[in-house]
């Protein structure tokens, strides 16, 4: 039986559990974009270790289910240039936006915040015209 939506489900459903907490005991948007900028840019400096025990809960806890389940199938490309290029790319995009996936689509549309809609059909309106572009009309990806 294929699985990938349940994983799908279950992992859209921690996300969604970790921002209502983090919202509902902090007060705080879970977004992930502003939480690297705040130690980037300094502005974070109070709550340094809250935002760098989240930054690596994000990429550890990810890492432990990808070894307990055999390894992750990501599809990525192998063309690092493309990655570098599209990581760039992505933190424009939420410098631009204010926010990432994370703070407008996740905790945005949830709280029916019209910024945080509309940033997200922009975002996924731009990722879908990516795609088309780079890997269909270009062949890059």
């Amino acid at each position: 039986m294929q699985s990938d939506w349940i994983m799908g489900l279950l992992g859209g459903g921690l996300i969604g559990t970790a921002a209502a907490i983090l919202l509902l005991v902090n007060g705080r948007i879970m977004g992930a974009s502003g939480i690297i900028g705040g130690l980037v840019d300094g502005s974070g400096r109070s709550d340094w270790t809250e935002r760098v025990a989240f930054l690596g809960g994000l990429i550890i806890a990810p890492g432990i289910v990808a070894l307990m389940m055999g390894g992750a199938n990501t599809q990525l490309t192998n063309n690092f240039a493309v990655i570098i290029v599209a990581g760039l790319l992505v933190g424009v995009g939420t410098r631009l936006a204010n926010g990432c996936t994370s703070g407008h689509g996740v905790c945005g549309i949830s709280r029916l915040s019209l910024r945080g809609i509309v940033a997200t059909v922009f975002y996924i309106g731009a990722g879908g015209l990516t795609v088309i572009v780079f890997k269909h009309a270009l062949g890059v990806i």
